[in-house]
Order: structure tokens, then sequence, then C-alpha cells
């Protein structure tokens, strides 16, 4: 069931094992529809995004019972137009996935998200291994199902995948970083940002003239690497979690 404002999750749902929705762009107007919502539907588990500029409705979540569990930046750059800058050297291949890597992206994808600052890691109630497991499954499903990403990238050492980039068409116009790592041991070698480069250039040949990434805002290494590739900061959105018992 799912209205304009809130959704139930059953990915989360079964994931977890509780009565799970989401809810975006979240307002203090909001609120009371969400709720009743919420009510209707025996939800346990509320993920709530909304943006940080808006202080209303953070103050009015913070009223409410809602946590902040983390904050996402949006970064945008235009392939079109905005500068893209040439590989660093490399010990290793940039390619696009082949289905004898997809097993060895989903180990990645489980040891690096294994230390993730995100909301479903930082929430003591939610189990650390099922919080991992959100992102090997959903890296999975980057690799096997052409509706959640449409682009697969991947970095690999010695005939191992270390690191990929998963992109999804927005639009026609617009593609988007989805979801990504680089294995802990290849780290500090450029993986990064090479994957990103590939994303990039990758975007330009289709025609994209907006390209999206975004991370935590704990995430240091990863805003900084995107600043030096050029895209620019668009917007941020918190995060809150809000348990009904």
């Amino acid at each position: 069931m799912t209205n304009n404002l809130v959704s139930l999750s059953p990915l989360d749902t079964e994931r977890f094992g509780i009565v799970s929705a989401r809810a975006n762009d979240v307002s203090a107007e909001s609120l009371p529809e969400i709720f009743h919502f919420c009510h209707e539907n025996n939800v346990k588990f509320l993920i709530a995004r909304c943006s940080a500029k808006d202080v209303q409705a953070v103050h009015a979540m913070e009223a409410n019972g809602f946590l902040l569990m983390d904050t996402v930046v949006y970064f945008q750059h235009n392939p079109q137009k905005d500068p893209i800058p040439d590989y660093t050297p490399l010990s290793y291949t940039i390619e696009s996935l082949s289905p004898t890597d997809i097993d060895d992206l989903v180990s990645v994808a489980r040891i690096s998200f294994s230390k993730h600052n995100g909301h479903y890691h930082v929430d003591p109630r939610l189990d650390i291994a099922k919080a991992t497991e959100v992102y090997s499954s959903w890296a999975e499903n980057c690799c096997r199902n052409p509706k959640v990403a449409d682009h697969v990238i991947v970095a690999k050492a010695d005939g191992k995948v270390a690191g990929f980039k998963a992109i999804r068409f927005n639009s026609p116009e617009e593609t988007e970083f989805i979801l990504g790592c680089v294995s802990p041991e290849m780290r500090k070698r450029g993986v990064y940002r090479n994957l990103a480069i590939e994303g990039l250039r990758w975007s330009k040949a289709v025609g994209a003239t907006k390209m999206i990434n975004s991370t935590i805002l704990t995430n240091l290494p990863i805003i900084n690497a995107s600043i030096k590739l050029n895209f620019k900061l668009e917007k941020s959105n918190h995060t809150f979690h809000k348990w009904f018992d």
C-alpha cells in the first residue's frame, strides 16, 4: 500500500522481520498523514527523509520521537560541459561488468559495507549483519536486475573484483551513481576516482547532461574525491528512523 507521502517497504519488512515503511520529502505539515498511514498499516519501523534545509520538519520530527541516523549529500556534474579528469596510473583494470564477476562483486560489497555508517548500521535496534545484507543484496540486484541499474563498472586486480560503481538512468538526460564501493585492501590506490571517471565518460557518451553522486556526510574521502572530479554540491537530506512501540 502506498500514497504520495509514504509507502510500505516490503524489502525492509522481509529483511528485518518487522512491518516497515518509507517516507520521503517529509514536512511538518505532512507528519499527521504519515502517522495515520503508519497506524492504519501497523507499521513498526519508519525510515523518513527530509531536506536538510527544512528546519521546521527536523524540529517536528524530533518532537515526535524520530532519531537522526545520517545525512546524505548529493553532488551533480554535467558530463557534456564540466571537465572530466584523466585517469590516474592503473595497477588494475577498469571495465564493464561480466556475469562471471558477480559473485566477487557481492563479496566485496559485503565486506566493504560491514563497517558502513549509513542509517541502517547506526540504528542500535537493527541487526548489523542484516544491515550489511541490505547493501550486498542491493549490489547483486544492480548486476542481475536491469530495473535496478543500467550499467555496472568494475575495477579488477589479478582477475578479482576490487571495486565497482552501478549507474542508473533517472531520465534520458540524467544518470546517477546509485551504489559502489572499493575493497579495503585496494583503497588509497585511486580505484574510486578511476571508477567515477569511467562512469562520467560513459554518461557523456550516452548523452547525459547531469550525473548525480551521493554519499553520507561523514564519508570525507568520497566527498573530497567528488569535489576533485568537478562535482558540485547540490543538496542534502537527513534520514530519520521512527519506531512505533
